[in-house]
């Protein structure tokens, strides 16, 4: 009997306030990409002229946001897996690069926001607008694990992720943080980015740092973690196709 043929899980979201400005293309189960598509806010080639109207006309940062076949820090292709994210914080690119590659996604995700003020829309915004892709790639919330729990290490950090696609939003982070930033991230909007990824994703998410001496690898290992219990719980299972894991009959 061949394999069952399952539809892309996959979406594409924009997200423009006035803060922020955001695009994100997401496949749940890897593979090819298409590029972003240009918008007026990203445009293929920027023109000196163009970003002078953007400062004028909002209070928007205009950095240089490499083309999308540039490497960068958060670019990584292989024979599964594409990925390629750039929001203008460093930190917050590493910790979605790691999401995406542990999870099992390939993602494409670019941001502009009002990083002369801080980093507090642009990240909210980003983990929203990736938490609304997940939502829609995600479909209709049948035939799947449902649950997904998993630790991961990083040295001496060690975090613990439980996650249910309950549809209800729900999320409790404990990080233990030692300094205000990682980078140029603040160290409160990753609990903050989470919680507002879960509210965005319709998921019940409890992120535990249990151990760890280094901020650094206690977020990196949380994110890692998030990583490995989101691949179960969007795991199909076979025999339970269009079935509603609950026993309300209803996510």
């Amino acid at each position: 009997m061949p394999p069952t043929s399952f539809p892309a899980r996959t979406a594409f979201i924009e997200r423009n306030t006035k803060e922020t400005k955001i695009q994100v293309l997401l496949s749940l189960d890897g593979g090819a990409l298409d590029l972003l598509p240009s918008t007026t806010h990203f445009p293929s080639t920027p023109s000196s002229s163009t970003s002078s109207l953007a400062h004028a006309a909002s209070p928007l940062s205009i950095p240089h946001i490499p083309e999308q076949t540039e490497e960068t820090h958060a670019s990584q292709t292989s024979p599964s897996q594409q990925i390629w994210i750039w929001t203008g914080i460093g930190f917050l690119d590493h910790m979605l690069h790691a999401l995406a590659k542990h999870a099992g996604w390939s993602l494409r995700l670019r941001s502009r926001g009002d990083l002369a003020i801080d980093d507090h829309h642009t990240t909210e915004d980003t983990l929203l607008a990736l938490g609304s892709a997940f939502s829609a790639a995600l479909g209709a919330r049948t035939g799947l694990a449902r649950f997904g729990t998993a630790h991961a290490p990083l040295d001496e950090a060690l975090a613990r992720a439980v996650v249910d696609l309950s549809n209800r939003p729900f999320f409790v982070g404990v990080f233990g943080f030692q300094n205000e930033k990682i980078g140029a991230l603040s160290t409160q909007m990753v609990h903050h980015g989470l919680q507002s990824w879960s509210q965005a994703a319709g998921v019940t998410l409890h992120v535990d740092v249990l151990r760890g001496e280094n901020d650094h690898h206690r977020a990196e290992s949380a994110f890692k973690a998030l990583a490995v219990a989101v691949r179960e719980a969007c795991r199909r299972v076979e025999g339970r196709e269009g079935e509603v894991v609950s026993t309300k009959g209803v996510l």
